[in-house]
């Protein structure tokens, strides 16, 4: 056989960080039979297995631990390179998140985003799950969840930690209890999802059991038409602090309840593995994303 080549080592190196063969393919564009033929080749031209196959994927053998190590950041620089070179105007890159989210913090600075990273930005909004697969098939590049992403390749650090807040309009004042008990069962909630989720953990969190006797008015599964229809008057909900801070300066919206210690919900960046070390585009997006989300 030929003396394995870049492509070897960059099929290598996605298939370690992906722990997939299967993953490695789509993010590569490549058929996985070809992905299967590269790996043998280069175990062939060591003379050593660089992975053992499972049921759920390949795991590292120590050999491929060493070839990683020495490997990974020549072919993550060789990429740069390649891409810094490259005529073609840059391809967008893929963001995904909570709509109420980005909607807040992102789209507002998504013009200097797009200057600083040299390279268009187009988002998808969905719920967290949806798109870490997403992220996993490599149809997004960055995703902003408000759950720790506990997908195999993918890898997660802290971004954000959102407090959460009772709030309802002036009107509701009057009905709510002061300081820290619970607000009257008279004020009827705007919810997010039928089953209450974000005022199920505030009142697990903050009166140490779950909400009983609520009167629902309206079931709306957009963070931003609740907060509307709790400005219009509708009842009380729990929102992030971010989506409502600017009301309560301006006394649109009220505090129904004053914890010592407000619910907070630690949002994550998440990439595939190793990806902002081989992508200088994602790397800058990540470091713009930490710098204006907080």
């Amino acid at each position: 056989m030929a003396a394995p080549d870049l492509e070897h080592l960059r099929t290598f190196v996605t298939v370690y960080r992906t722990g997939s063969l299967t993953e490695a393919a789509a993010l590569l564009g490549l058929s996985q039979p070809t992905v299967t033929a590269r790996i043998k080749e280069l175990e062939a031209a060591g003379g050593h297995p660089l992975f053992e196959r499972t049921r759920s994927g390949v795991i590292a053998t120590a050999r491929g631990d060493e070839l990683a190590r020495a490997a990974a950041s020549s072919v993550d620089l060789l990429d740069d390179l390649l891409s810094s070179h490259l005529s073609a105007p840059a391809t967008a890159i893929q963001l995904g998140g909570p709509a109420e989210l980005l909607s807040a913090m992102v789209v507002p600075r998504l013009a200097d985003v797009v200057v600083a990273i040299g390279a268009p930005v187009q988002l998808t909004f969905g719920v967290a799950d949806s798109l870490v697969e997403m992220l996993r098939a490599g149809t997004l590049d960055i995703v902003v969840s408000a759950v720790r992403p506990q997908a195999r390749g993918i890898s997660a650090a802290p971004l954000y930690d959102e407090e959460f807040v009772l709030v309802g309009a002036p009107r509701w004042r009057d009905h709510a209890a002061r300081g820290d008990a619970e607000p009257g069962a008279e004020i009827p909630v705007v919810a997010y999802a039928q089953n209450l989720p974000i005022i199920r953990r505030y009142w697990q969190s903050v009166f140490g059991r779950r909400p009983e006797g609520l009167t629902v008015s309206a079931v709306i599964p957009d963070l931003r038409g609740v907060r509307d229809a709790v400005l219009a008057g509708a009842g009380m909900s729990v929102l992030p602090e971010y989506l409502v801070r600017d009301h309560l300066t301006r006394g649109e919206l009220v505090l129904l309840n004053t914890p010592d210690v407000a619910p907070l919900n630690t949002v994550y960046l998440a990439t595939r593995s190793g990806e902002s070390a081989r992508n200088q585009r994602v790397r800058d997006l990540t470091s713009e994303l930490r710098a204006i989300i907080r």
